[in-house]
């Protein structure tokens, strides 16, 4: 992937197996975001080719990558709220690529009961069912975070793709977050695929570590099978800025 002559990510290979729960790790400005762009069809590779569910994007037409990207929840690090709306209202969004303009209005002015209680329960378990009908722009970080995690799992994707959810809250609710967005897509069958900042909650919540830096993949393995010295090479040559 290249922009102009700066070059994001260098030959760069990369499997996600369907249900699995991995991790992109690396310092910023190491091609975690564009790698994950580039799964999502929010960009198209320069060179090279992606698939998603068999398909390569590149050859994908306007409409197919837009029926595709409805089975893609995308969590990206603003979260994507839009803050005036209600949560309820910024839930039901995550349908909006199956409804359509008009089917989303007409279910945000007047909200089916069935509606209703499917985004109450998914608050639920995210803790914040009395927050269903508040505006999303009085909550708080970790909250409004909540409400992005239940837009994603609304949407009924086959995997969620999320760009460092967690970063602006601090570590116990980031352990806390990840605990449930992992806990819930392994109930749901979803496959997760997620970049991180913090090595530890990685190592922590997901089974599969890949390593990013300058835009090449330094390890891609268990995370038991990933040593002290390798995360630490990770990082050794610091941070050039995303």
């Amino acid at each position: 992937m290249q922009f102009g002559a700066a070059r994001a990510l260098h030959g760069v290979s990369l499997t996600v197996e369907e249900g699995e729960q991995l991790c992109v790790i690396g310092p910023s400005g190491s091609g975690k975001t564009t790698a994950l762009g580039l799964m999502n069809g929010r960009r198209m590779p320069s060179a090279g080719s992606v698939r998603v569910f068999g398909e390569e994007t590149g050859g994908m037409t306007a409409g197919r990558l837009r029926e595709v990207r409805r089975d893609l929840a995308w969590v990206p690090q603003d979260l994507g709220l839009v803050p005036n709306l209600r949560v309820i209202q910024n839930v039901l969004s995550g349908r909006a690529g199956r409804l359509g303009f008009w089917g989303l209005l007409r279910r945000m002015v007047l909200t089916p009961m069935a509606d209703a209680e499917a985004v109450h329960g998914l608050l639920a378990r995210l803790g914040i069912p009395e927050k269903l009908y508040e505006r999303t722009d009085t909550l708080s970080g970790g909250q409004q975070q909540r409400v992005a995690i239940a837009r994603a799992l609304y949407q009924a994707p086959a995997a969620i793709l999320a760009d460092e959810p967690v970063a602006s809250v601090d570590p116990g609710r980031a352990r806390s977050l990840l605990r449930l967005l992992t806990t819930a897509a392994a109930e749901e069958g979803v496959t997760l695929v997620m970049s991180l900042h913090h090595v530890e909650l990685a190592r922590e919540f997901f089974p599969r570590l890949v390593g990013l830096r300058e835009g090449r993949v330094m390890f891609d393995q268990s995370v038991e099978e990933t040593t002290r010295e390798e995360l630490d090479e990770l990082y050794a040559l610091g941070e050039a800025g995303d």
